[in-house]
């Protein structure tokens, strides 16, 4: 787990610092699309845009699913928990949860610029505390530690498969999920000042951040864990609410968790925010069906509230799957990892295969250009094909991978409206 988010958050770096690169010379809400379509040749404009759009579209809406179930099932745990285990959450329960996250997300998105900016603002500073008072906490409470070989170098194995390698690449999902949704910065442009230069820097900060605080949440747990195959088994169905229990106890874990579930609560709040203004400038664009209702602002609010509320109501119904579906979530992450991804690769390759088309912003990777966009080119293209494959064996109904069916529908769908 550790040297996967390693590996991980150096190729997303990477993507990181070639979308960078693209935004500070063309800062705008309609972002990865609109990028793609300048920089490709006349003839393949329309067809980079429309894909690039609908790829980071529905990537935009299972990322926002994504976060808002996982947030459920801390949730649920709470609960759990503070019922001394006498409630054990069930898919129904988790699902109602989720869908009424999404709902007070659409709330906090719809109250205008001013409520939304602050929201923010105090978001900045809790997704900062909230992790490493966490940390500090259950190291300092937990009643023992693993060793450094275990944190390091233990390896578990519970999908079935036999190969260690492939079983390896499979755990690089979740860190790669959580390695999402950077270029809301982009999307943000048009109400950004200096959006040029604040623009990219967003995007990779928000990567570097992300991996340091991602290392030390993953190591500190990591060291905190008393009872690997309890804390697998835990009937909270959220192994990370086991350890800190394990660690402080019930009262302690609870107040932790509601401060983790804080924060949570504000990158779903964030996710939304995103996708509004990616379904804004699409419809503005006349891309999408419906446009006309989905690319009004509320002057009031002065917001894009239709907008709003359509990035809700696909992601609530995005975890209905999970009812009958045990693994619906990871699904859920593949689909959100493989369509923002691909959506990333389509701007990239446009600018190396174009590169007359291209003229540098304020903020450029000169020389490197090129060698650190095939490298984001080439990390894309392996998790495509990764995250498509079956995490479980043996493979049944149940528990098969649907992502591969969820982008092969997007693909021809999009696909037949050229």
């Amino acid at each position: 787990m550790v040297w996967g988010w390693v590996a991980v958050c150096f190729f997303t770096l990477q993507v990181g610092l070639a979308l960078a690169e693209i935004s500070s010379a063309y800062p705008t809400s309609g972002g990865l699309y609109w990028w793609a379509a300048r920089l490709s040749t006349r003839r393949y404009a329309p067809v980079a845009s429309w894909f690039s759009g609908w790829f980071n579209l529905i990537g935009q809406f299972a990322v926002t699913a994504g976060i808002d179930y996982g947030l459920a099932l801390m949730i649920a745990a709470v609960i759990s928990i503070g019922q001394h285990g006498e409630w054990v959450p069930t898919a129904g329960a988790t699902t109602g949860i989720h869908i009424a996250i999404c709902v007070s997300h659409g709330v906090a998105n719809s109250l205008g610029p001013g409520v939304m900016r602050r929201i923010n603002s105090f978001s900045t500073w809790w997704q900062v505390i909230c992790p490493l008072v966490t940390i500090i906490t259950i190291l300092a409470c937990a009643p023992s530690h693993q060793t450094g070989t275990f944190v390091f170098s233990h390896f578990n194995n519970n999908s079935g498969w036999e190969s260690t390698g492939y079983v390896v690449l499979c755990g690089l999902l979740q860190a790669q999920f959580t390695l999402t949704g950077y270029d809301s910065s982009a999307h943000m442009s048009e109400e950004t000042k200096n959006a040029e230069i604040s623009g990219p820097v967003g995007m990779v900060m928000a990567i570097v951040v992300s991996a340091v605080m991602g290392f030390i949440f993953i190591v500190g747990f990591l060291f905190c864990i008393q009872d690997l195959d309890a804390t697998i088994a835990t009937s909270t169905n959220f192994p990370v609410m086991q350890i800190i229990v394990d660690s402080v106890g019930e009262k302690g874990g609870i107040v932790l968790m509601v401060m983790m579930i804080l924060a949570c609560w504000f990158c779903g709040f964030a996710s939304v925010t995103a996708n509004s203004r990616m379904i804004y400038a699409f419809s503005r664009d006349g891309a999408m069906p419906g446009s006309k209702y989905w690319h009004k602002v509320n002057k009031k609010m002065q917001t894009p509230v239709n907008a709003v509320w359509l990035s809700v109501f696909v992601a609530s119904i995005l975890g209905l799957p999970s009812l009958g579906n045990e693994t619906a979530f990871s699904a859920i992450t593949s689909v959100a990892t493989i369509g923002l991804y691909l959506s990333y690769a389509i701007p990239i390759a446009a600018k190396i295969i174009n590169r007359k088309a291209f003229r540098p912003g304020p903020l450029h990777l000169g020389r490197f250009s090129e060698v650190i966009g095939g490298i984001a080119l080439i990390w894309i293209s392996f998790i495509t094909v990764l995250f498509v494959l079956p995490p479980e064996y043996p493979i049944t109904a149940v528990n098969m991978n649907y992502a591969c069916l969820a982008v092969g529908l997007v693909i021809i769908g999009a696909g037949g409206k050229i």
